[in-house]
């Protein structure tokens, strides 16, 4: 297996790990909310039994899976999906610019959320770290997927 295969499955591995980590997070309620970031306002609609956090939480965990289904698209684990140069290239370009971004926008943005976000600066520099890290495991993927992958080949 190739290094960027395996890069990809750790991403994968790890996305998908944070695709539960989100299902976790509607089960533990409103101080799962609180303590991954979630802001006050969402875990008081939690608290007051409202659907939009578990809605909310629940798409951003299925769109994570899908992700996750990427990485193991592109190491070959599982089949080939549609789209997977760009799809792995896009999910790397989120990921780099959550985790290069986020610190300087929770530092330099004045709202509620960011100043709550501000509060919990270990929690926002261990997931930027952890977003680089998955965002260099997509993006040496793609650069591989790029590389390889025959250019009249349909997606």
């Amino acid at each position: 297996m190739r290094i960027a295969d395996r890069l990809l499955v750790v991403g994968g591995v790890l996305t998908a790990g944070a695709a539960l980590l989100h299902v976790g997070i509607i089960i533990g309620g409103p101080d799962w909310y609180r303590f991954f970031g979630a802001g006050e306002r969402m875990a008081r609609m939690a608290a007051r039994g409202s659907m939009q956090p578990a809605l909310v939480t629940a798409s951003i965990a299925a769109l994570l899976a899908v992700w996750a289904l990427y990485a193991f698209s592109g190491a070959g684990v599982i089949r080939r999906l549609p789209f997977l140069r760009l799809a792995l290239t896009l999910i790397a370009a989120v990921y780099l610019a959550r985790g290069l971004f986020g610190v300087p926008a929770v530092m330099l943005v004045d709202d509620v959320y960011t100043n709550q976000l501000r509060a919990k600066l270990t929690f926002m520099v261990v997931s930027s770290a952890i977003c680089i890290v998955l965002g260099v495991c997509y993006a040496i993927g793609a650069a591989q997927a790029w590389k390889t992958a025959p250019a009249l080949r349909p997606e």
